[in-house]
């Protein structure tokens, strides 16, 4: 067995190459904890697998023992026989090991949505590859999985995503969808078919609202989510704001709903006249008004470059979301609905800033800008906004 190592300034990664048998273990534990030595102080350790052709148990207690010296222990980059023992033995369980993926390039192919978790291209016309962005952790990736697994047998339509694969040093994850445009595309292409597309955005949002998510799930509360956003971007806010944000989501009803909190018209595609949805990373249950607020506010009261994020006009984006939003309440008064919308608006208000918990990395005219727009927008509103939110209460759920 040959170990060689690297040392990016206390960051160390471990090359192991050959059969980490019974024989080799003895030599292989000397072996690494010389280098180890050589290279201290370590202040995280990375093994890379991608060589390592058999582990046996004992082995695996020398991988255990550096995982216990070692906060930040990950293995990475374990074929997949490597990894079977890992995961039957229930290492993967109690340290950080990532199987090796293959790798993917994106070069010239169509990006078909953009947002704050990451980029969805077009690979051909069977599949499409999400690229998450720069940071993300394969238990994050692991999330979006399971959480569109668990949405899909609950009867969501979801794409469905089959592979973790590697985009330069980013994940990616390849969804199956058979000659299936985005809505917005459906959209840019044919204009004159709002209305039709829109009967279509309110039945899916609908079909997801019947949906009841049973308790003890891996599906989380959206509205505690909310809640962990908004403490997440008060570093940006004073405390009089961010006390407002925290007073618009505590006045939200409970509820046990399934929604996908991030439904604007890219991240819906259409494969034989039904709409599918992607980029399950956000799903959670609770109150609709979450779920109807998200898309609110990406496709009415958006804060950004319109035709950049959504992908279509903003006239066109407000118009489908606000014909949706009818056939939603389809048989509803006028007066009914423009109440709803006042409340759903509100919410949407929420969302306009807390997308801003998605990273650390936003470039510091983004958080001023962010910061402008609510003061205009929701601190010098704010006693219309809370009366607003003293009658989400009359948004009852059968």
């Amino acid at each position: 067995m040959r170990i060689s190592s690297t040392n990016n300034n206390g960051a160390v990664t471990l090359y192991l190459e050959g059969r980490f048998d019974t024989m080799a273990t003895a030599e292989a534990s000397k072996e690494i904890e010389q280098q180890l030595k050589t290279c201290a102080p370590v202040k995280s350790l990375v093994c890379d697998a991608s060589k390592l052709e058999y582990i046996s148990s004992s082995g695996l207690r020398v991988f255990l023992s550096l995982a216990k010296q070692y906060k930040d222990f990950r293995v990475i980059e374990a074929s997949s026989d490597v990894y079977q023992v890992f995961e039957m033995t229930g290492f993967t369980k109690i340290m950080n090991v990532e199987k090796a993926m293959r790798r993917f390039s994106v070069d010239g192919c169509q990006v078909i949505g953009r947002g704050g978790v990451g980029v969805v291209y077009r690979i051909d016309d069977d599949t499409i590859i999400k690229v998450f962005r720069e940071g993300t952790t394969i238990d994050e990736v692991q999330t979006e999985i399971t959480m569109a697994k668990e949405s899909f047998v609950l009867g969501m339509p979801t794409a469905i995503s089959f592979d973790i694969v590697r985009v330069g040093s980013q994940y990616g994850l390849v969804y199956e969808l058979l000659k299936a445009d985005t809505l917005t595309a459906c959209l840019k292409r044919e204009p004159q078919c709002v209305d039709e597309y829109a009967r279509l955005y309110a039945s899916l949002f609908r079909h997801l609202h019947e949906i009841k998510v049973p308790k003890g799930g891996n599906i989380p509360s959206s509205i505690e989510r909310e809640e962990e956003a908004v403490r997440i971007i008060s570093r940006y806010f004073d405390a009089p704001s961010t006390d407002l944000m925290m007073r618009i989501v505590q006045a939200i009803p409970q509820g046990d709903r399934l929604l996908h909190c991030d439904l604007q018209t890219k991240n819906a595609m259409l494969q034989n006249g039904e709409l599918m949805l992607i980029d399950m990373g956000e799903v959670g249950y609770g109150h609709p008004i979450i779920d109807l607020g998200h898309s609110y506010s990406a496709m009415v009261s958006l804060v950004g470059d319109y035709e950049q994020i959504i992908g279509l006009p903003q006239q066109l984006a407000n118009d489908i979301w606000l014909r949706m939003i009818q056939y939603y309440f389809e048989g509803q008064s006028a007066d009914f609905i423009k109440h709803r919308t006042e409340q759903i608006a509100v919410v949407g208000c929420l969302r306009n800033f807390t997308w801003l918990s998605l990273s650390n990395s936003f470039p510091d005219e983004v958080i001023r800008h962010c910061q402008e727009i609510f003061a205009e927008r929701v601190a010098k509103r704010k006693d219309y906004i809370l009366s607003v939110c003293d009658t989400f209460k009359d948004w009852t759920l059968e």
